[in-house]
């Protein structure tokens, strides 16, 4: 026996679509791109990956991001890139912050504090610069012209430094790549199980890459 149709008053109501500003749907791609690549890594998702976490389709997302490898840049540059940078330091009011008495060890110690609080794009950023070992990497040529990119970036600004160290260009290039090289490597302990705390770790080890008393007043 023929089941009736419902009428249209007993019928459930279907629920609206929310409609999304593109600013803010580019923003939720983003987002997911971010948990998705520092959780899998870049070779381990699709764009349609991504889709299915924000709840569209997969052309959908093309349309806001262009491809993969743009996905890639987006997150990249634009999202880890752009902040905890100097500019924000000397914003800040924090001691060494002040034009005339920049402190090249207090903007790490910004730095540091500021990746504590946002710990899902250090790990993005970890996983990228492992996988960008492989030359077919869209990042690889960027990772490897890091160290050169924040020597030139940091040597823009005027730091207070010791007379005994020398001048900044001559004498620091080796500083500020160790000071690099210790934090990712911080970072890094810092994303595994035991959880330790990264700026107390940072505390800990910042003495022995600005030691006293040469650095002392400095710092």
């Amino acid at each position: 026996m023929p089941v009736p149709a419902p009428s249209p008053s007993s019928r459930s109501p279907q629920p609206k679509r929310v409609r999304k500003s593109p600013d803010e749907r580019r923003r939720e791609i983003l987002d997911a791109a971010v948990r998705l690549i520092s959780e899998r890594g870049y070779n381990g998702i699709s764009i349609q990956d991504v889709a299915d976490e924000v709840g569209v389709t997969k052309q959908g997302v093309l349309r806001y991001i262009g491809s993969k490898d743009n996905l890639l840049a987006m997150v990249y540059r634009d999202n880890y890139n752009v902040t905890g940078n100097i500019e924000e330091f000397m914003a800040s009011g924090l001691p060494g912050s002040e034009p005339g008495d920049l402190r090249f060890p207090a903007y790490l110690r910004f730095l540091v504090a500021f990746n504590e609080r946002r710990r899902m794009l250090v790990q993005l950023f970890s996983m990228l610069q492992v996988e960008s070992f492989n030359p077919s990497h869209p990042l690889h040529d960027e990772f490897a012209g890091r160290q050169d990119e924040i020597w030139r970036y940091y040597s823009r600004f005027d730091w207070r430094i010791p007379p005994a160290v020398g001048e900044w260009d001559a004498s620091m290039r080796p500083v500020v790549r160790r000071a690099m090289e210790i934090m990712d490597g911080v970072q890094l302990r810092w994303l595994r199980e035991p959880a330790i705390g990264l700026a107390d770790e940072w505390s800990d080890l910042e003495p022995m890459i600005f030691p006293s008393p040469l650095w002392d007043g400095y710092r």
